[in-house]
Order: C-alpha cells, then sequence, then structure tokens
C-alpha cells in the first residue's frame, strides 16, 4: 500500500533523550520520506535541543518547540496537545523518544489511518523488563481506567494507557478544544485523557501490536507525581 507520509507529522515529546533523538529522527526521515518531524521539548538540559536543532539545520522537515522556554506549563500531556495543535498535516501520529516504542511499527498505524480509522492505538502486547511490581500496579490501574471509561460510557481500545498513537489531527483538537479541563496537564496519559471525553461508538478506533522494548538511554521520568496525576485523570 503507497502511504503519502506527506500528510504525516511524527509528534517527539522530550524531556532529555540526548541518547536516542537523533536516532529516531534519522530513522524516520529515511523510512517515512516527506514526513514532519516535530519534537516538543520539555525543558531538556542533556544537550537534546541542541542535537535536533542540529539536525532541523539541514532537514526542512524537523521542527523544535521549546515548551520551557517559553514559560508553557510543564507536563507530558501539555507537551502532546500543544505538539499536535502545532501540527499542519492530516495525521499525527505521537511516540516517545526513547526508542522504547518500536519506530517500525508507525507503517502500520499509517496504513489504517490512511485507511479511514479515526485513531490507532499501539498495544503494549508484550512488555520486555518489567518487574513483577510494575506489571501488577499496571494491570491494576489498567483495571480502575477501563471502569472509568465503561461507567461514563466513553470509548477505549485494547491499550488505553499507551503512548504511542496515530490519530486524525481535526478529532484530537475539536476534542481537547471542548474539553481542556478534563485533561491533566502535568500527567503523562493523553491517551486516557482524551477517551474520557469521547462518547462511547463515535470514533473509528483500530489498535497495532507491539513490544515496549527496554529504555536504551537515559532514565525514565515517571515517579510518584505522575502516579498521582494519573489518578487524578481517573476523577478529572
Amino acid at each position: 500500500m503507497h502511504i503519502d507520509y506527506k500528510e504525516f507529522t511524527v509528534v517527539l515529546p522530550t524531556l532529555n533523550e540526548k541518547g536516542t533523538i537523533g536516532n529516531l529522527i534519522y530513522y524516520v526521515l529515511k523510512n517515512y520520506r516527506g514526513s514532519r518531524v516535530l519534537v516538543v521539548d520539555d525543558g531538556s538540559r542533556d544537550g537534546t535541543r541542541q542535537i535536533v536543532r542540529g539536525i532541523a539545520k539541514y532537514n526542512a522537515g524537523v521542527y523544535f518547540i521549546d515548551r520551557h522556554a517559553m514559560g508553557l506549563e510543564r507536563g507530558l500531556t501539555a507537551s502532546i496537545a500543544y505538539g499536535i495543535s502545532k501540527s499542519t498535516t492530516k495525521y499525527a501520529i505521537v511516540m516517545d523518544a526513547d526508542m522504547q516504542h518500536p519506530p517500525s511499527k508507525i507503517r502500520d498505524i499509517s496504513e489504517k489511518l490512511v485507511l479511514g480509522k479515526d485513531l490507532v492505538v499501539a498495544n503494549r502486547a508484550d512488555v520486555t523488563d518489567w518487574s513483577p511490581y510494575r506489571r501488577a500496579i499496571s494491570f491494576l490501574l489498567m483495571c480502575a481506567g477501563r471502569f472509568v471509561l465503561f461507567v461514563r460510557h466513553k470509548e477505549t481500545c485494547k491499550d488505553i494507557f499507551s503512548g504511542f498513537f496515530g490519530i486524525r489531527r481535526t478529532v484530537f483538537n475539536t476534542v481537547f478544544k471542548r474539553n481542556k479541563r478534563h485533561f491533566v496537564m502535568t500527567g503523562y496519559k493523553a491517551l486516557f485523557d482524551f477517551l474520557k471525553c469521547v462518547k462511547r461508538g463515535s470514533l473509528r478506533i483500530d489498535n497495532v501490536s507491539i513490544v515496549f522494548n527496554s529504555r536504551r538511554s537515559g532514565k525514565s521520568n515517571v515517579g510518584i507525581k505522575q502516579g498521582i496525576a494519573c489518578i487524578r485523570s481517573f476523577f478529572n
């Protein structure tokens, strides 16, 4: 199937990802020719911004937004929403910049979007290095999140907390504009916040399975603060 990647922007929220950001951008540029790459940074201090700006200098399809320097509210969800709002293509694909999300799956997501889906979610069918404790916490949060969506009669998918998804840009922007107060901007579950604002059965949703890889460099930014933000999303 031929895909015109000029209709796609890959949105990469970053915070200290110098070890992987360059390789990821070059992978996207090489394998999805014509697509745009929009890096939305949240105050990196490790050289991430310098790497991206260096690449953007010689690649017209690469863009860098420094939200921290703009004085905007920090948070992964805030960065994702801002990145999608600033993209101008028909579709946006959101993924982490740490290579835990396999960029090879961008094609599968793109195909389903072009075929008419509004939202395509990368379902973590397998996770390579989670401890039993983290698996248990994730399972409990997933059950709680599904319960919230069920009782509110909202949309759902196989992995409601995935950070890797593709979406029709106008669909996200419309939902976000009308329901911004329900998004926990300092949190990291943008997809869940989106789903809880959409009436069940109103979107064409599909899934692709992925293996959630080990982080190749740096450290996870998820901590107690983000866990509290996730709980807040259940009630917001």
